[in-house]
């Protein structure tokens, strides 16, 4: 398997690479993780099963995508493929160390400068990808209550009844998110879609970066509501993004509802607690 991404890694870069050493690291969440190394030249490769490939070709496509933005840096995609019986991913090699002051700031101005490219197409992306390992459709939608109300919510309802779940109130919450999202018309942003705490990081120069992105052009508050939602980011994140592009009033509500989305999933990932949170997040709601 090495040798073959390895002769991968040499056709797309055309330079010789030869893994001289691989080991295991961290980040790779619901996938193994990988540096490989030849000389001074290293990678970041993440490994899963061969039948997941589609969702490290959508995670390359997003991260190109993010990368023509010159907005916010972003891992690049070098290869994705298949080897044996695991599909692969390799990245750039990325040299983490930790944020400042400095470093929030900039993430906040560069994410809000992200969110400002626009799509004409509406609210979705060109083709399905994964949020975690669960399905996220994402059809092209006009209208913004429509697509997170039946691409969003229901989908993960769905998933959820097929996992045992008990959300006595689904049906009041679907009908009442078109009074929730009332008087709120964002523009379709581009968005990282997962962007919890785990996907943000600084390199050792102080670089803000992002990475594992489950994108699609949304509202962008889905954004900044998962920012919140597993211990918030620094002020000075917060602070430096609402100069750039400040937040709609009702911002306060919506993120719970936005949030709901990933609470369910977690539930369908996970199963446990993430139940009676999603349940006590809809009781909120109505």
């Amino acid at each position: 398997m090495w040798n073959q991404i390895a002769t991968h890694i040499s056709q797309a870069t055309q330079q010789d690479f030869q893994i001289k050493h691989s080991r295991p690291v961290g980040g790779g969440s619901i996938n193994q993780a990988y540096a490989v190394v030849d000389g001074d030249t290293a990678y970041f490769v993440k490994l899963n099963q061969a039948s997941r490939v589609a969702m490290f070709e959508t995670e390359a496509i997003a991260l190109r995508q993010m990368l023509e933005t010159r907005t916010i840096r972003v891992p690049k995609p070098i290869v994705w493929g298949t080897a044996d019986s695991s599909s692969y991913l390799v990245m750039e090699w990325l040299d983490l160390g930790y944020g400042t002051h400095q470093s929030w700031h900039d993430m906040g101005t560069q994410l809000a400068a992200m969110h400002r490219v626009t799509s004409a197409r509406g609210f979705g992306w060109d083709q399905d990808n994964v949020i975690g390992a669960t399905p996220q459709p994402n059809p092209w939608t006009a209208d913004w209550v429509e697509f997170f109300t039946e691409h969003r919510i229901r989908h993960q309802l769905q998933l959820a009844r097929r996992r045992g779940g008990h959300f006595p109130k689904q049906d009041q919450l679907l009908a009442a998110i078109p009074r929730l999202l009332a008087d709120h018309h964002p523009q379709p942003s581009l968005v990282h879609g997962d962007l919890w705490s785990g996907n943000a990081v600084v390199t050792k120069l102080g670089e803000p970066v992002i990475v594992d992105p489950a994108a699609y052009f949304g509202d962008r508050e889905v954004d900044l509501a998962m920012t919140e939602l597993f211990g918030s980011f620094p002020n000075d994140f917060y602070r430096a993004y609402n100069d750039a592009f400040p937040l709609e009033p009702g911002y306060q509500q919506r993120k719970i509802l936005y949030n709901l989305y990933h609470i369910l999933n977690h539930f369908n990932l996970f199963g446990g607690g993430y139940e009676s949170q999603a349940n006590r997040m809809i009781e909120s709601l109505l």
